[in-house]
């Protein structure tokens, strides 16, 4: 990172500010030309010119289990949360199953099979709409922002965000790992292009074009070129989730993003998330390569303790343009699966004044006690 004393404030750095927090600096698209930004891209987007990258689709999705099962196989999840010891309550507090029995409200009819069932067909309705809404598109190239949860990256190096340049991405496999029956894991493995080493085509040349920008405009991005142990290493289900379900009628190569949602202690802030966000936005507006590009945050909202506050607060934003308020989120609030909501800031972030055009939100409560997940999927532009 850049290093400076505390009276550094704003230093402008090709049209970004260097914000300082501590010691640390860090770029973001400086308030005067962000609005520029912003109108040229529209205007660009508006007359159908393609001199430049340009995005033309941002969709938020969920990658969890229940989205890729059907509803009778969600007690597979059910019986992990009752034996989870670290889940969080809605107040960010950790907590165990017995915890949150012993709190007030269950939710019977929330997690009745019946009901469940009736949430998994909304879910797939909505799959299918991002699916051939962003098919329609026919986007030259899919940036996927999602999370590592050790498939890629492991505790022996988990940058804070990072950009894939290689030409091929790698799929990694369950293994031994196990969250649920045979079954289960079967469906789950398929649905996430994990059930064995896939291989998907990467846009190498675009992300070195967004990586060289970004180091020009001060931000320090990690970065990686190729699965370096594929037997034991991978993408993981944030992306092939994305790859499998949304992708396969999209011919078109993919730039993984990957932001270290999950592990302490380098996890980006809310306002961290929403400042990549622009970086990344300003870097494909001034990209002089033909793409038309299209934005998917993967991952979300709140897990594993179902917060309908906190995820319609994110939902808001988008549905209001107001997006900026998602950087001041509750840090707190952003524990264990909740800490994926770091990825629909930092594509919120590529919109900011734009009112999303449609979003689908399912809170899911699979046991008694609360938890599950909530489900969201939203078209941005």
């Amino acid at each position: 990172m850049f290093r400076g004393t505390s009276r550094i404030r704003d230093l402008k750095v090709r049209g970004c500010a260097l914000r300082c927090s501590g010691q640390h600096l860090f770029a973001v698209p400086h308030r005067e030309v962000w609005p520029d930004i912003t109108r040229r891209v529209a205007t660009n987007l508006r007359a159908g010119k393609e001199e430049m990258a340009q995005i033309v689709i941002g969709l938020g999705t969920s990658h969890s289990p229940l989205v890729v099962t059907e509803a009778r196989m969600w007690e597979q999840r059910a019986i992990s949360d009752r034996s989870n010891r670290d889940l969080y309550d809605r107040d960010g507090k950790r907590c165990t199953y017995e915890d949150l029995e012993r709190s007030g409200r269950r939710y019977e009819r929330e997690s009745a099979l019946e009901h469940l069932t009736g949430q998994s067909r909304a879910v797939q309705g909505a799959l299918d709409r991002l699916a051939a809404e962003l098919a329609a598109e026919r986007p030259d190239v899919v940036m996927i922002v999602g999370d590592d949860q050790h498939e890629l990256f492991d505790v022996g190096n988990m940058p804070a965000v990072s950009i894939f340049y290689g030409d091929q991405a790698t799929t990694h496999t369950f293994g031994q790992r196990s969250i649920g029956d045979p079954e289960f894991m079967r469906v789950l493995a398929e649905g996430y292009a994990m059930d064995q080493h896939h291989q998907f085509t990467c846009d190498r040349e675009l992300a070195c074009d967004l990586i060289g920008r970004l180091i020009e405009d001060g931000i320090d991005i990690a970065v990686s070129s190729r699965v370096s142990a594929p037997d034991t290493h991978g993408f993981g289900h944030a992306y092939g989730f994305v790859l499998k379900r949304l992708m396969a009628n999209v011919r078109a190569p993919i730039l993984p993003v990957m932001l270290n949602c999950y592990y302490p202690p380098n996890q980006p802030t809310p306002a961290r998330c929403y400042a990549i966000g622009r970086a990344l936005r300003a870097a494909i507006a001034s990209s002089k390569l033909r793409r038309r590009v299209a934005v998917v945050a993967s991952g979300g909202l709140s897990h594993f303790v179902t917060n309908e506050d906190l995820d319609r607060r994110v939902l808001d934003a988008l549905a209001t343009g107001h997006t900026g308020d998602l950087s001041r989120l509750p840090v707190e609030l952003l524990n264990s699966g909740s800490s994926e909501i770091r990825n629909w800031i930092a594509v919120a972030a590529m919109f900011e004044g734009v009112k999303a055009n449609w979003s689908e939100y399912l809170p899911v409560y699979r046991t008694v006690a609360g938890t599950g997940i909530g489900l969201a999927f939203a078209r941005i532009l």
